[in-house]
């Protein structure tokens, strides 16, 4: 259980008076079985959808609910399903949830089940109200100037504008940095695609050397941009980088990376590799929430990537005085 701190302002006699009281938000953990890279969206009616990597990698479904705590029994609904050969047939993982321009798009990354590491970035997109209802129609690929691995796509919009950003192979000796472009629309990319994150301090090059699974959350007057990195075992951890609104976002100098990963490993409370997370607030409109998946145990048999008890967990965070966030290391889930 985590307290989230809430500030009401009241006019008493003509003066503004500070009023702080805590405010309870319980979730109960993990919140969803066996469901990694999760992705929650609430709409400005208070509606949640949530979206994850099935743990069998071959299709795609979407729950609702009034609640986060409602996600877990929400039943699932499969809107897309793995081609059987070529494009989209193998490897679905990482959908994510985005309303753009008006329409609803999953971003979403697949294989060839004739070359399975073949990775690409690949979108659907819906006209109606509600995403899980209407018609998924396929876009294609996302196509972008490198031809290389690549997943984990995000949007976010600033200033009118929808940026993308995803992980692709950046460099002979690493498996994926971080790369962003502007959007023409919800599917078409307009460039320049500029790198803003690659693997550099020794937390982000555990067995793989990798940037992946950004999410972007705004703060104050800076613009947060978490990813993960390193393997999907006990290693796997969340850094943090961050730009200043008023700056401009296509130039890397921009953005500025913590030197240290901000949420990792912690055997005290039986959290091991968290990762590949996602924001949304509490059912208040305003509490930050930050969304993750992580496992139970740190011994895996096997490759990492076949076991599937990646739970999806939940969490409120705070921020620091510094405006920075602090999602609570040293807290249990």
């Amino acid at each position: 259980m985590i307290r989230s701190l809430v500030v009401l302002s009241l006019l008493v006699a003509g003066a503004l008076v500070e009023i702080a009281h805590s405010q309870e938000f319980n979730y109960d953990n993990p919140l969803i079985r066996q469901r990694a890279d999760p992705w929650i969206h609430r709409t400005d009616c208070g509606i949640y959808y949530f979206i994850a990597t099935v743990p069998e990698y071959d299709r795609i479904e979407i729950r609702k609910s009034n609640t986060i705590n409602g996600l877990a029994d929400a039943e699932p609904v499969v809107v897309w399903r793995k081609h059987d050969s070529g494009p989209m047939s193998h490897h679905i993982w990482a959908p994510e949830l985005h309303r753009v321009d008006g329409k609803w798009y999953i971003y979403f990354a697949a294989a060839r089940a004739e070359n399975i590491w073949k990775i690409r970035m690949w979108a659907l997109s819906n006209d109606s109200d509600d995403p899980t209802t209407g018609e998924w129609v396929e876009e294609g690929q996302i196509r972008t100037e490198r031809d290389d691995f690549a997943l984990d796509a995000t949007v976010f919009e600033h200033k009118g504008e929808y940026y993308y950003v995803w992980a692709e192979k950046t460099r002979p000796d690493n498996n994926s940095g971080l790369i962003m472009s502007k959007m023409k629309d919800g599917v078409t990319l307009i460039g320049p695609e500029v790198v803003i994150s690659e693997p550099e301090y020794e937390w982000e090059m555990h067995t793989y050397a990798v940037n992946e699974g950004a999410a972007v959350i705004k703060h104050g007057n800076r613009i947060f941009m978490t990813f993960s990195a390193s393997a999907t075992d006990h290693t796997y951890a969340i850094g943090l980088l961050w730009a200043y609104k008023d700056s401009d976002l296509m130039d890397p100098n921009s953005w500025h990376k913590l030197p240290e990963p901000v949420f990792y490993t912690n055997e005290k409370f039986n959290r091991f590799g968290p990762g590949h997370n996602s924001f949304t607030v509490a059912e208040d409109g305003k509490t930050p929430v930050l969304v993750y998946h992580a496992r139970e145990y740190k011994e895996i048999d096997g490759f990492a990537l076949d076991d599937p008890n990646r739970d999806t967990r939940v969490r409120t965070f705070r921020w620091n005085d510094d405006g920075f966030p602090d999602f609570g290391q040293e807290i249990g889930d």
